[in-house]
């Protein structure tokens, strides 16, 4: 049997039975075009026992559709303001994508277009016993036989993810679901957790109390409380209350033990409700269940969207949650700064259709620049002379033929280096040995139309720092990026052809070719370094969606 949280039906049935309680049931046993359900008329023995405990009873046996929607009507109807329902369907079940029906005895082959009027949806149901909030029980029971049933739908009873809150929800095999409605159920002074917890062949959805029986012990009408038995069903009525975890639910407890156990709690808990006005969203958030890689996804998403969350660490702050609710505004959500599954699956698909734009914006912008590449290449570095390889280079440094073009100038300073005079040669190597723009510059001017005169200013070209590229290496540091991170990014640089080298998570001079290409083929920024919008556009193009 799975028991994950059970809904706090035997909470809400206190011995003092009020006259609106209701009970419903319904069992279809023979079908016109399917093979009948042998144990479903057995829900009908609970017929006495739920009168002797003050419900008042609707019932039916092998009805049509629309017979068993002329007995819900009725069900519903009857009474305003139920404190407890009792609501047992016993029969053929089909069940379509979230959907389940309960289907009339008239039913041959409906499909997923057509079951609508074949049957009562499951949701419909829930709905109605949602009118009683912690005093709902929904009990359903079929078997496996053979029925006919047209396209999108499956036979049997799918249990859906989450229930009204307040509704017990067990299903499972028909004889099984009549013993427990006809034994279990009306036994007097059982809790039902403990009625249900050798039951294999039933699934229950909700909270159930294990202190409070479903009906009090002894004949009914119950005895007289005594204190013993009065603290019991208090403590049951609060274990409901809590689970509810509700403004009213609160209240009813309130007006009904307004001295009681858990008074105090009651309205600490009321007043911490009421204190907070987003209360309802920020829960709603906390049921995603969202990871810290899930945060991480939904803050890149934020800044692909350009709603700065102020960092992308898996922490929801100040920053992501005003990102939040300017996104929220933009699209029509109240802007509580808090996600539910609608807004989260929204930002996701919006993300997800703005990273495939950006990534089609960048090919076209990479196209572009290649064939003004190569274009260029022609008219200069392709001649192989030394002017037109430095004016390719100063074009575009970071270009297809960039390694190409530093390979054969290479080999001119090479050239010039074999029939150089012994001290330009010897002023060079000390310029190369110590590296330090202030040596080339040293190098000049001994030797201003020296050999390797334009290799020096080419070298203090790529030393000397503008003050937009000391702050784009300040502004990379700052990021503090794990080694682990900066892997992932060589790895996607790589896997889009830029060669950045090794990806070992340190950024060298192939690394900065690389991001430099990346950046300039998307129209950002080009500086070689990594920035937020640089790693955000990185990891998006190479992680999956949010809360996958």
């Amino acid at each position: 049997m799975r028991v994950p949280g059970l809904v706090a039906l035997s909470v809400a049935l206190w011995p003092a039975m009020a006259a609106a309680d209701r009970a419903l049931i319904l069992a279809n046993e023979r079908y016109d075009a399917a093979a009948a359900i042998s144990a479903a008329d057995e829900a009908l023995s609970a017929t006495g026992p739920l009168r002797q405990a003050g419900f008042s009873v609707v019932q039916g046996a092998d009805l049509t559709t629309a017979e068993m929607r002329r007995r819900l009507s009725g069900f519903l109807t009857a009474d305003a303001g139920p404190e407890r329902l009792v609501i047992v369907l016993t029969g053929h079940f089909a069940h379509g994508g979230a959907e389940t029906w309960f289907l009339g005895t008239e039913v041959d082959a409906p499909d997923l277009a057509t079951v609508g009027g074949a049957g009562i949806a499951l949701s419909t149901v829930l709905e109605i016993a949602g009118a009683a909030p912690g005093g709902a029980a929904v009990l359903l029971g079929s078997e496996e036989r053979r029925i006919a049933l047209g396209a999108g739908l499956a036979a049997g009873i799918r249990v859906p993810d989450t229930v009204p809150q307040g509704v017990t929800l067990i299903a499972g095999d028909a004889s099984a679901v009549a013993g427990v409605v006809a034994g279990d159920l009306m036994t007097p002074g059982r809790p039902l957790a403990e009625a249900l917890a050798g039951r294999r062949n039933l699934s229950v959805s909700g909270f159930v109390s294990g202190l409070v029986p479903f009906l009090p012990g002894g004949a009914s009408p119950a005895p007289a409380d005594t204190g013993a038995t009065e603290r019991r069903t208090e403590q049951g009525f609060w274990e409901a209350t809590a689970a509810l975890d509700t403004a009213a639910a609160y209240q009813r407890y309130l007006e009904r033990y307004p001295r009681g156990l858990h008074a105090a709690e009651a309205r600490a808990a009321l007043e911490a409700i009421r204190g907070e006005p987003e209360r309802a969203a920020r829960l709603a958030e906390e049921a995603l269940a969202l990871s810290r890689d899930d945060r991480r996804e939904v803050q890149r998403a934020l800044s692909l969207l350009e709603f700065d969350p102020r960092g992308i660490d898996g922490v929801f702050g100040p920053g992501t949650r005003a990102a939040v609710t300017a996104w929220q505004r933009r699209n029509g959500f109240e802007p509580t700064g808090f996600l539910n599954r609608d807004s989260l699956a929204q930002l996701r698909a919006q993300a997800e259709r703005r990273a495939a734009e950006l990534e089609a914006e960048a090919a076209a912008r990479r196209e572009e620049q290649e064939r003004a590449d190569r274009a260029f290449w022609a008219e200069t570095g392709a001649a192989g002379d030394e002017a037109g390889l430095r004016a390719y280079l100063r074009r575009f440094p970071d270009g297809v033929y960039a390694d190409l073009a530093e390979a054969r100038l290479a080999e001119f300073e090479q050239a010039r280096a074999e029939t150089a005079a012994e001290r330009d040669r010897a002023a060079w190597a000390d310029a190369e040995a110590d590296g330090r723009p202030a040596a080339y510059q040293a190098y000049l001017r001994g030797f201003p139309e020296g050999a390797f005169a334009d290799a020096a200013r080419d070298r203090i070209d790529a030393l000397t720092r503008d003050p937009a590229e000391e702050a784009a290496a300040r502004a990379e540091a700052a990021l503090n990026l794990p080694v682990f991170t900066l892997q992932l990014i060589e790895s996607r640089l790589q896997s889009m052809g830029l060669d950045p080298g090794p990806t070992d998570g340190v950024l060298d001079d192939r690394s900065r070719r690389a991001l430099r290409r990346y950046q300039d083929a998307r129209g950002m920024t080009v500086t070689g370094y990594l920035d937020q919008p640089t790693v955000v556009r990185l990891l998006a193009d190479s992680l999956p969606g949010i809360g996958r």
